[in-house]
């Protein structure tokens, strides 16, 4: 049997379509060709990737499949009691958006002049219940085998915040999934923390830093590029989200690209400075589904995403198997041009 290729996981984050990454990670974990040196993310991916190091920690990668079942459908079963829902007209017509349910409207309109310190002053937040039931942390500490990267954004400063897998708790995995008109500011060591996507979505920098592993294959479910102009207030607040919540992982794409012609032209040494390979999985599917629905947490949406993961890191890996340890799959140049 061939010895596993080792490689880097960036997860990005993004609600309910994490469960798209929960199938590219489970095709992984099954396919077995890959060994993952470390993980790095942010909000849905950093609850994915404590979730993936305890289980991997107790049961190895059958373990971490197991685990990463478990905890989504322990986020389904949490959401059903959850007020906003999908309209009758949705659920008929099969659209998975929330855009038309009156409860997620309220709250839409709610959120906007008021804070979550005013229409939630007692902070209360079922996913933290849920992760913390189904997230063992002395478990992931103890996971050497893989190292783990969460981010936040500390709210005094602005800069990112990493956690490393020793610092992982679960203010910090919660502090990484803040966003601050839904939740209040999670407090670690004295400091606020909001979303880490403000400031890394993900961070890529730790992966090279902390590891010798050349490979990152990052699990994008935020589009970068949309074709079309947004009109509706709702569509604009939703792109301008999407632009910043790519905007840091961009420019660290930028500076992989300058340092990888800087070692090609010679200017660099390759003792010295890593030669980075890129990969990126993502799934077209995933542009038309509208940001609302990211706060749909139903089984049957879930498991959708769940395949479609499956399915794209499937086919990713027949396309791109024999490239990884030796080049990148993403043309960073072309991204830029």
């Amino acid at each position: 049997m061939a010895i596993p290729k080792k490689i880097n996981l960036a997860l990005q984050g993004g609600g309910a379509h994490g469960a798209f990454t929960w199938g590219v990670l489970d095709w992984f974990l099954e396919d077995n060709r890959f060994s993952i040196d470390a993980i790095t993310g942010t909000s849905a991916g950093a609850m994915n990737a404590v979730v993936l190091a305890s289980g991997m920690e107790s049961g190895g990668e059958t373990g971490a499949r197991d685990a990463l079942e478990a905890f989504w459908q322990a986020v389904s079963e949490e959401a059903r009691f959850s007020p906003i829902q999908r309209s009758p007209l949705d659920v008929l017509l099969g659209n998975w958006s929330l855009d038309h349910s009156p409860s997620y409207l309220y709250f839409d309109v709610l959120s906007r002049f008021a804070s979550p310190y005013e229409f939630n002053p007692l902070n209360v937040n079922p996913l933290r219940d849920v992760v913390e039931s189904m997230v063992d942390f002395d478990r992931v500490h103890a996971c050497s085998g893989v190292k783990l990267f969460i981010a936040a954004t500390n709210v005094f400063t602005g800069k990112i915040r990493v956690f490393s897998r020793e610092e992982v708790t679960l203010d910090a995995v919660m502090a990484s999934a803040c966003l601050p008109q839904l939740y209040q500011a999670v407090e670690i060591d004295g400091e606020p923390y909001w979303d880490g996507g403000y400031m890394g979505n993900p961070p890529l920098y730790p992966l090279f830093y902390q590891t010798e592993t050349p490979d990152v294959v990052l699990i994008q479910i935020n589009p970068v590029e949309r074709r079309e102009v947004p009109r509706s207030a709702r569509e604009i607040v939703n792109r301008l989200n999407e632009i910043t919540f790519n905007s840091t992982l961009l420019r660290e794409l930028r500076a992989i690209d300058f340092v990888t012609r800087l070692i090609e032209d010679g200017k660099l040494s390759d003792e010295e400075y890593t030669k980075v390979h890129m990969h990126r999985i993502f799934a077209s599917e995933l542009k038309p589904l509208q940001a609302s629905s990211k706060l749909n947490a139903e089984w049957a949406f879930l498991t959708e995403l769940r395949d479609l993961g499956r399915q794209t890191a499937k086919d990713w890996l027949d396309q791109n198997f024999d490239a990884i340890g030796k080049r990148s799959t993403i043309d960073l140049r072309d991204e830029f041009s």
